[in-house]
């Protein structure tokens, strides 16, 4: 078990280790501070940070609900939520066209009250919530459906109403769960990529989050690629920082 265990290992280290490699560190800073690398990171932080008090506002009613009911329908809904991880990215941006685009279900009626959606800033955090939103309600959903009920049926019992009980007896509970979901969204929203390149587009200063930078710099355009390796390893070091601050969220859960 040694040998393919220490393979799969190299296999998820090493091109991390050969992309930090490539970096030209005397200039890091530079390219890291670079008009077009600072827009591109800015508009990845707020998009990344609306994107998660969307998902917030939406996911944790949902999880909520999703927990209160009977396994088969839990199970129905739950699957349901899943599925934006499943569909490749670029499938979620060209479903999210055809409910908002101009032609869409929706985009229709809001083309003709002079809302524009596709192509926006705005856009990005659609894509981004979209796309993010399982990771919150998973999360959540699951750490509720674990609580003890006797708990909150005491608070009910007490004339407790639902949103105190959730906001006095569940959310405490399922509290550091719920924390780790949420920073798992934000990191999913920060690396987000297809669906926002097909419904938000590639614009700088508008749409051209990190991930689009980095892509738009390796086909020879838009940011240098010293900056673009420069900005993947920023990403990189989020990424990392997110996966400590939600384990020690779920080890904090544990105990």
């Amino acid at each position: 078990m040694i040998v393919p265990a220490v393979v799969a290992l190299a296999f998820l280290v090493l091109p991390l280790l050969a992309l930090a490699g490539r970096a030209d560190w005397t200039t890091f800073w530079a390219d890291i501070t670079s008009a077009a690398s600072l827009q591109s990171l800015w508009l990845s932080i707020w998009t990344a940070t609306l994107a998660t008090v969307v998902c917030a506002i939406l996911g944790l009613p949902l999880a909520v609900f999703i927990a209160g009911l009977g396994r088969r329908w839990a199970a129905v809904l739950r699957a349901v939520t899943t599925i934006p991880l499943l569909l490749p990215p670029m499938v979620g941006g060209v479903a999210l066209l055809y409910l908002l685009g101009r032609n869409g279900w929706l985009g229709r009626p809001f083309e003709a009250w002079g809302w524009q959606i596709p192509f926006t800033s705005g856009a990005v955090v659609v894509a981004e919530s979209f796309v993010a939103l399982p990771f919150l309600v998973i999360a959540a959903e699951s750490a509720i459906r674990g609580l003890d009920r006797e708990l909150v049926d005491a608070a009910a019992t007490m004339g407790a109403s639902s949103w105190q009980t959730f906001r006095w007896v569940t959310a405490p509970l399922a509290g550091p769960a719920i924390a780790a979901g949420l920073t798992l969204t934000f990191a999913r929203a920060m690396g987000e990529f297809g669906a926002t390149a097909l419904f938000a587009g590639n614009a700088q200063g508008v749409t051209r989050t990190m991930p689009l930078a980095i892509y738009t710099a390796f086909n020879g355009s838009g940011t240098t690629q010293a900056a673009a390796i420069a900005m993947s390893l920023i990403l990189f070091v989020v990424a990392l920082a997110v996966l400590v601050v939600a384990r020690g969220w779920r080890v904090d859960s544990v105990r």
